[in-house]
């Protein structure tokens, strides 16, 4: 395999020849089950919590060629008024860098929409999201921002992935 290849432990080979000699086997069994453990470990998770930060599963190496992992936790909320705002309280330590920030809500004309939203004829219906600072630490609120002319938000949730050092 091409040693260049920068992601071939996600790569499972689907086929291969065990030799019949034991003092042969059980070194390849081994390596067979850290290249199967790697592979398994090298994808998304699928897992999403409110309140607890969950390991997503990637792997990122943008900063200074380093290894830093993702984190994901969800955050539910209810009603906001049409022109209002709501802060919601993150408490994430070992942050980084966000790399995602999305989610989703139903307003009172009963719709779903995309956080953030924004209406291309009506500007002012959009829906902003944002991670803001509201004290110290630096990281600590998501706001919503819902638009003065948008449908009154019933509910929604969001869902803020961030890139960590830590674990």
């Amino acid at each position: 395999m091409n040693e260049n290849i920068f992601n071939q432990s996600a790569f499972l080979r689907t086929q291969t020849s065990f030799p019949t000699d034991i003092d042969e086997l059980v070194p390849q069994l081994d390596k067979n089950w850290v290249d199967l453990a790697n592979a398994i470990n090298n994808r998304i998770i699928s897992l999403f919590a409110t309140n607890k930060s969950v390991i997503t599963g990637e792997t990122w190496y943008i900063f200074q060629n380093k290894k830093q992992s993702g984190l994901r936790r969800v955050y539910t909320f209810g009603a906001i008024a049409a022109g209002g705002t709501l802060n919601i309280p993150i408490n994430i330590t070992s942050f980084d860098q966000f790399s995602r920030m999305w989610g989703t809500v139903v307003t009172d004309v009963i719709d779903w929409r995309p956080l953030p939203y924004m209406d291309p004829i009506t500007l002012t219906d959009g829906i902003g999201i944002k991670v803001t600072p509201v004290g110290l630490p630096a990281v600590n609120s998501i706001q919503i921002v819902v638009g003065a002319t948008s449908p009154n938000i019933v509910k929604g949730l969001v869902v803020l992935e961030w890139l960590s050092q830590v674990f």
